[in-house]
């Protein structure tokens, strides 16, 4: 009998590990000719250098790394080798974890839809009995099973490569390197074509090394936004300053965080540059990177001493609402809206102005974020919603992970914690037990507005349910008064009640009525404000 799955306890959510700016270069001519062909130099050793990587495999070491190493060194430098190796073994390990991750939804993929197939045609499913429902048609079941040999048999291939240690890696990208050969449909010519492939498979990047004058020797970058590059030693003749050094006509000024890299180069503490090109726009730009010091997670406690403002994602508002320490909606909810059409710049710009502009009133609300800790990493699939391709579509807009990484990195500048509860039911027990009791004739709660109220109630610790009911006799005073009064031994038992602010009902708030300050007028027979048998009543004015 199936029933409802465990829900996960709610964390604080850890700061960021690293930070990194951009900022834009203005090369001149010459300085655009020299970068493209000192990027394309070094790009041709790190395609060589990563299919040596690849060929070895599992029997990869550090001698043969340093073997590596050493032939790149002879016709570069050492600086630029280590980097070049170090690049070629992340990339190699990134497309590791990608076969990890593939596999896993391969495998998941395979069992949902062995276990639809394993139902009859037209059969619906029983969740009392962990049943799912069968496919609508003996055509979708036969299309279904054709599927799952076609995807059986790449779960063997991809197995089979991870057994071996193959990977399968583009250097500048595989989407790009089949855009080729489809260039009409993407209105492109092959001459654009080519410069953005050659741009993309540049190499100019240099890892940071403390103490080291600006924290790289390699990408140099002075206080006063003046770069200079180490250049490889087959190109040494490009160089117009001493030590097979070029330096550029441009200066680069970093607007955001720009302090926070001052303070490391004049410290010199360790810098990350890269420098690329975007052939689409004929801009060069480069990117500063380091390393955040990895400072003790704020306890939860700690964390949700001042309540929590708790949101509620969804594909084109964030719905927000601010819950004090009791778990108890203050204030009216709040919508911050984005849209996420358009270009890869409009939706990222979308995604950083709503998240400002809901961190800004969590800094208002002096609390901390409750979101939940969402992952739709196979939410798209038709196996897990059927024929619904708009609740698919739905859910595949979703930036998560996007939202995620950015929240996590811009809360982490302001000193706001974040703290992640499971999703489960969130929405389902939000409309249900908050939706109605929350709405009043001037304002309308919507579902999402309920489910922010439950996400928040699951981080600061509180059931979603409003109240306990109490027994059945209980609720009827089967058994005469009710626990919840006091009994004779109380001390100031007869004493007015306290006024205590907030509305208990929605007509007449506390300290309002008559007999709201009389205890005995409410609950106390034989008061003078009763009517008994005995009181006589006024006579009639008319006989």
């Amino acid at each position: 009998m199936g029933g409802l799955r465990e829900v996960a306890a709610p964390f604080v959510v850890p700061g960021p590990s690293g930070v990194a700016i951009r900022a834009r270069l203005r090369v001149s001519q010459t300085d655009a000719v020299v970068l493209a062909e000192v990027g394309a130099f070094l790009g041709a050793l790190a395609s060589r250098d990563l299919a040596v990587r690849s060929r070895q495999g599992l029997s990869h070491d550090a001698g043969a790394w340093a073997a590596r190493k050493r032939e790149l060194t002879g016709c570069s430098s050492a600086r630029w080798a280590g980097s070049i190796t170090k690049a070629t073994h992340d990339q190699w390990a990134l497309a590791r974890r990608g076969q990890v991750a593939e596999m896993a939804w391969l495998r998941g993929q395979i069992a949902a839809i062995e276990a639809r197939l394993a139902r009859p045609v037209g059969a619906k499913a029983n969740k009392r009995e962990g049943l799912v429902r069968g496919y609508g048609s003996r055509a979708e079941w036969h299309a279904k099973s054709r599927r799952m040999h076609a995807l059986r048999d790449r779960l063997a291939g991809l197995e089979a490569d991870w057994a071996a240690g193959r990977v399968h890696v583009v250097r500048g990208g595989k989407q790009l390197a089949r855009l080729r050969h489809h260039l009409e449909d993407a209105g492109l010519d092959e001459q654009a074509w080519r410069q953005r492939w050659q741009a993309a498979r540049m190499f100019l990047a240099a890892d940071g090394e403390s103490g080291k004058r600006s924290g790289n020797e390699t990408i140099r970058i002075a206080d006063t936004g003046q770069v200079s590059i180490r250049l490889p030693a087959a190109l040494a003749h490009l160089a117009n300053a001493p030590h097979g050094r070029y330096v550029l006509d441009a200066t680069v000024a970093f607007r955001h965080r720009g302090e926070q890299w001052l303070d490391r180069i004049m410290a010199n503490r360790a810098v990350a540059y890269r420098i690329h090109h975007d052939p689409v726009r004929g801009r060069w730009y480069v990117t500063a990177s380091w390393q955040r010091a990895a400072g003790p997670v704020l306890p939860l406690e700690a964390a949700l001493a001042r309540g929590v403002v708790a949101v509620d994602m969804n594909d084109d508002h964030l719905a927000a609402w601010h819950l004090d320490i009791h778990g108890n909606p203050v204030g009216e909810p709040r919508r911050f809206f984005y849209d996420l059409s358009g270009s890869t710049q409009h939706r990222d710009a979308q995604v950083r102005h709503v998240l400002t502009r809901l961190l800004h009133y969590a800094r208002r609300c002096g609390a901390a974020i409750a979101i939940e800790d969402l992952d739709f990493t196979d939410g798209t699939s038709r196996e897990k919603h059927g024929r619904n391709k708009r609740f698919r579509r739905l859910i595949s807009r979703f930036p998560t992970a996007r939202l995620k990484a950015r929240l996590v990195s811009m809360a982490a500048e302001q000193d706001i914690a974040i703290v992640a509860v499971d999703p489960a039911y969130t929405s389902k027990w939000g409309a249900q037990h908050w939706q109605q009791p929350l709405t009043t004739p001037t304002r309308k709660t919507t579902r999402h507005d309920a489910a922010a109220v439950a996400i928040g109630r699951r981080a600061l610790g509180h059931p979603i349910r409003r109240r306990t009911a109490p027994p059945r006799t209980h609720q009827c005073d089967g058994y005469g008064h009710r626990t919840a009064q006091a009994g004779p031994e109380t001390w100031r038992r007869e004493e007015t009640r306290p006024r205590i602010p907030g509305p208990r009902t929605r007509c007449v708030p506390p300290g309002r009525g008559a007999k709201a300050g009389d205890q005995r007028a409410q609950h106390r027979s034989g008061h003078a404000a009763e009517h008994a048998s005995w009181q006589q009543d006024s006579l009639p004015l008319s006989h």
